[in-house]
């Protein structure tokens, strides 16, 4: 199997939505590894609040992350979010986004995107912001993956009712993408 041949599950979403928990969860039920948000480890070092070369460097180091990890995959990478975080990021912090993000969005596409709802709780932690605009963020990230067109099936419910839509989405993709 050529790397090419393998389908990039993309986990995106609002903040405290889940996208960590469930991209573990979907490498362990699927064997195979995830990408882990590259921004986390980042901004856990920043000593300032972000900048717009920051939104760039974790673009960049999201890429080159998925990227190494691409060779570690079997059949599947599971994504825990993409650098489309950084355009919507930018939009709203800056209100523009950086021109390197606008030029790789559609060279960097993904097989499928499991959007997580917001249906669950908030989960306080220093690294998010902005927990009274998830319904703007949920509204942020349809407009953006209709915008590419792409292949999307929104994940709702508890933890582990998440667990099982995404595994029945994912089957779902899988089977719909298995060439006769």
């Amino acid at each position: 199997m050529t790397k090419k041949n393998i389908k990039k599950i993309a986990i995106v979403g609002p903040e405290s939505t889940g996208k960590s928990t469930l991209s573990a969860q979907l490498a362990r039920h699927y064997h195979t590894i995830w990408v882990p948000e590259y921004a986390r480890e980042y901004c856990e070092k920043l000593t300032e609040p972000c900048s717009w070369q920051d939104e760039i460097n974790m673009f960049k180091g999201q890429l080159a992350l998925e990227t190494r990890l691409l060779a570690k995959a079997n059949t599947l990478l599971i994504c825990d979010t993409t650098f489309i975080t950084v355009k919507i990021w930018s939009d709203h912090v800056f209100g523009k986004s950086p021109e390197e993000v606008l030029l790789e969005l559609t060279k960097h596409p993904y097989d499928l995107y499991l959007l997580m709802d917001i249906d669950l709780p908030w989960e306080e932690d220093p690294l998010r912001d902005f927990p009274h605009k998830r319904e703007h963020f949920m509204e942020v990230w349809h407009q953006e993956l209709k915008a590419l067109n792409a292949r999307y099936t929104v994940i709702s419910g508890s933890n582990e009712m998440r667990f099982q839509n995404a595994v029945q989405a994912v089957d779902d993709f899988i089977s719909s993408s298995i060439e006769i």
